[in-house]
């Protein structure tokens, strides 16, 4: 690794350090306004409240981590073009992508913390925190779960577990499962004490069991087996990450947790599972946010620097702002069934890469023009597909790829109008 770009990753870092600390110290405070004393007077550890504290900001840490690169980005940009070290680098034959590179390489490791953060942190902690924010930082209380009811609609069978479970459901206490024939009449049910989930099988400790034929009860056909006290039910497919995901709030669960929450639950509405699928995938690409922001950041934080500082740091904070506004536009558009949930994902992020790209060789005023432009075929897209599928009575994925046509011609045709004119 060179000096020079040694020396730009100690510039970016320094800021980023201070803007990461500085928004996750603003959580935490406002957290600790309500928290403070009933956090002395638990009994939970020093490790145990960073955690806490991590679970709680970590659906929240896309959003701090995006801004915090864009701020630093800024910063960094601006401070090399006031102190004339941009010209020298460049006077001294330096490309800006040489220039660039160490920033954009910092903005893909954060975003790989963000895609860690999301799908491993986030799923196991988030849930946590809340639990034992309810439980008013009781540690023991938060590890155990309440009563709580299990469907599952793929293999028709209903657990219900009245004692409760440890924190990661492989043990759950005073536990009746109800298996039902697929046409709904009732095939047996069996209550246990407990029940185990050990070497890939659930274990039933003193169980129950009555048969029933057609609905009515009747006598076991295999009553020494019934007579055990410990008993294994290999046929049971449910898996504790299963139960656990299951009674999960759904915006804590990773990408793949939600994709299998939809499959596995037939009987889900039609409107949630659009917005599980748009919660996905719009999970999956949220660590592209760090590097998008920062392709409007480099140009905006240079322009900063030799011409208006108010010019290029609002430019580009107007752009953050109406990239994540777009994320939820999009987010409603699905709840509303205008859009489908993987287009409305994928649509903010392609845009705004698009114009992060154009805004390196281009001016600020015409990338403005350009989002603006974006923003209104966008917009004749929803229209469109929303009209050829009620009065033309097309199918949803006609009416979108036929919507879609017009949008597409039109925004490229801005793009080389816009570039050629630069």
């Amino acid at each position: 690794m060179s000096k020079l770009t040694l020396y730009i990753l100690r510039e970016f870092l320094i800021p980023l350090f201070y803007c990461l600390v500085g928004f996750i110290g603003i959580y935490v405070l406002f957290e600790l306004f309500g928290s403070f004393s009933r956090l002395l007077s638990s009994d939970l550890s020093f490790k145990e409240c960073v955690l806490y504290f991590g679970g709680y900001l970590s659906p929240f840490f896309h959003y701090l981590a995006s801004a915090a690169m864009m701020l630093a980005t800024l910063y960094t940009m601006w401070n090399f073009c006031r102190h004339s070290e941009l010209t020298a680098m460049r006077a001294s034959g330096i490309s800006l992508y040489a220039v660039v590179k160490p920033l954009l390489f910092a903005g893909a490791l954060m975003g790989g913390i963000v895609a860690w953060v999301s799908e491993s942190y986030m799923p196991e902690y988030a849930q946590w925190a809340k639990k034992l924010k309810s439980e008013r930082f009781g540690s023991k209380k938060a590890d155990q779960s309440d009563a709580f009811l299990f469907a599952n609609t793929k293999d028709n069978r209903t657990w219900m577990v009245t004692g409760g479970a440890n924190r990661d459901y492989t043990e759950l206490l005073g536990v009746s499962v109800d298996q039902e024939t697929p046409e709904g009449l009732m095939h047996y049910n069996i209550t246990a004490e407990k029940a185990s989930f050990m070497d890939g099988e659930w274990w039933f400790t003193n169980p129950k069991i009555q048969h029933y034929s057609r609905g009515s009860q009747c006598a076991s056909p295999i009553p020494e087996i019934d007579a055990l006290t410990l008993r294994a039910f290999p046929q049971f497919s449910e898996r504790p990450k299963d139960i656990c995901m299951q009674q999960s709030n759904p915006k804590y669960l990773s990408v793949s947790e939600k994709l299998n929450h939809v499959k596995i639950n037939h009987n889900l509405t039609d409107d949630a599972r659009r917005e599980f699928k748009y919660d996905a995938w719009s999970q999956v690409l949220a660590p592209l946010s760090c590097i998008i922001v920062m392709l409007f950041s480099i140009p905006a934080g240079i322009t900063s620097g030799r011409q208006s500082v108010f010019e290029g740091i609002l430019g580009s904070i107007g752009m953050f702002f109406v990239f994540h506004g777009l994320s939820i536009a999009c987010m409603v558009l699905v709840r509303c069934n205008l859009i489908s949930p993987i287009p409305a994902s994928f649509i903010p992020t392609i845009f705004f890469l698009l114009i992060g790209v154009f805004y390196f060789g281009n001016s600020l005023k015409n990338t403005l023009h350009l989002m603006v432009s974006y923003l209104v075929l966008f917009a004749l897209y929803i229209l469109s597909a929303a009209l050829l599928a009620s009065k033309c009575g097309l199918g949803e994925t006609i009416s979108h790829l036929l919507a879609l046509i017009l949008p597409v011609a039109g925004g490229i045709l801005l793009t080389l109008r816009l570039n050629s004119r630069a």
